[in-house]
């Protein structure tokens, strides 16, 4: 038998090693030690490590790419980033959020980024950034699975038109229902505001991902609201919570209530590494508070955690490159939690974990998945955050669509000359 695309002597992220991958018609045909057939193209892994495509499950193309326009967020806080978001509306283009997503795209692609979940912002009358990404997400969608979420960043009430125009950007092909309960203008507002989008996505048949409690007030209480209507609605298993960083500074009895509530619900968790450690605790003088929502205790009760990179380069953060092993280093860093099983899922968060959220078909790389993967210069999981590991080849359906050279520096040092490559360096297991 002949194959399109043999990838050979491959390590997994499960632990498995010296496996051969098989992919033909766009899937992954076989997956074994010693494939000996013809193929196309034929890549040796060399023992490294192949994954699934890393997966962004809470974005804002959008905004991306736009720091500085119309002027830069002095202060760094949440709310003056919606102000100047809010200001940098009223003269955007479809063709400027075009052109800097598509930008974004190609960066996200050279990532091994194949699968992204994007907010947009439906509180604009002219629906610029709907019409942007739609005609944006027909552009790539040979390449990446982007799901589109209709966020009315300025309050379902809050804003005069919001409901209105959220129902026109669904009417015109937009994914998902989206919301932000905690910038209603009360408490009252934003439960009201949960349970009118819930309807609307049990209505038509929808997800939901709604920005919930992203606030460091420890009173907020729309993520309780958001898995009441999730099972009032019997949408369980469709409803994703972004952010929760309020969870980081609620009391332990009222957390401990509130944990099953989320599992029982099967809410998806999603925080924000980069930007939850950003923008929360902006407040505080010392101790400052980390921001970044419970990662450990939701997995405990078997919530299924992810984590997204929310923003790059744009009126909330002025960072970021797309590297989804960066999101995850500074999850696991914030969270505490680096323990080799625990860094191990860590990485699960920036690859299956969003996959089973945005509810990805043919995910994963066994028989049968879709040939969709990411060839990386390191050994395991727990090497490819420690070093950011070089995408060495990102494969879409069977084909090489980048490659990058492997890093390697060379050292000129006095009596000792030396190549350095970084995944040499590996820990003594006892």
């Amino acid at each position: 038998m002949s194959f399109d695309l043999l990838v050979k002597n491959a390590s997994l992220p499960d632990g498995r090693h010296g496996l051969d991958i098989a992919c033909k018609d766009g899937r992954i045909a076989a997956v074994e030690a010693g494939i000996a057939a013809e193929a196309g193209q034929v890549l040796d892994a060399g023992g490294r490590l192949v994954s699934p495509p890393f997966v962004d499950s809470h974005f804002h193309m959008d905004a991306t790419l736009s720091l500085g326009l119309p002027r830069m967020n002095r202060s760094g806080t949440l709310l003056e980033g919606i102000a100047l978001w809010g200001e940098l509306k009223e003269i955007l283009t479809v063709d400027a959020v075009v052109e800097r997503a598509l930008k974004y795209c190609d960066l996200a692609v050279s990532q091994g980024l194949l699968a992204i979940r994007s907010h947009v912002d439906v509180c604009d009358d002219r629906l610029t950034g709907v019409k942007g990404l739609l005609e944006v997400r027909d552009k790539v969608k040979d390449y990446i699975d982007l799901q589109l979420v209709a966020f009315p960043q300025d309050g379902l009430f809050r804003s005069a038109n919001a409901e209105k125009n959220l129902l026109t950007a669904l009417d015109m092909g937009v994914d998902i229902v989206g919301g932000i309960p905690h910038f209603e203008r009360t408490m009252d507002d934003g439960a009201r505001s949960v349970a009118r989008l819930c309807e609307i996505a049990a209505e038509r048949g929808l997800m939901v991902d709604m920005h919930c409690d992203e606030t460091d007030d420890p009173m907020s209480r729309h993520i309780e609201t958001l898995a009441f209507e999730t099972q009032r609605l019997g949408l369980q298993g469709r409803v994703a919570g972004s952010h929760l960083t309020s969870m980081h500074s609620m009391d332990n009895y009222y957390v401990s209530k509130l944990l099953p509530l989320i599992a029982e619900a099967e809410i998806h968790a999603i925080a924000n590494p980069l930007i939850n450690i950003t923008l929360q605790g902006r407040h505080d003088s010392y101790p400052k508070r980390r921001g970044q929502t419970r990662v450990p205790e939701l997995r405990s009760y078997g919530v299924n955690v992810a984590f997204g990179h929310d923003c790059v380069m744009d009126p909330w953060y002025s960072m970021g490159s797309g590297d989804m092993l960066e999101v995850a280093s500074m999850g696991l860093h914030v969270a505490q939690m680096t323990s080799r099983e625990a860094i191990r899922y860590c990485f699960d968060c920036v690859t299956a974990h969003p996959a089973k959220a945005m509810g990805l078909e043919g995910y994963g790389l066994e028989k049968g998945c879709k040939a969709d993967f990411v060839l990386l210069q390191a050994e395991n999981a727990i090497e490819a955050i420690r070093l950011k590991a070089t995408r060495l080849a990102v494969v879409k359906s069977g084909k090489v669509i980048a490659t990058t050279p492997p890093r390697e520096t060379t050292l000129t040092l006095p009596g000792r000359p030396a190549t350095v490559d970084p995944a040499a360096y590996a820990p003594h297991e006892g």
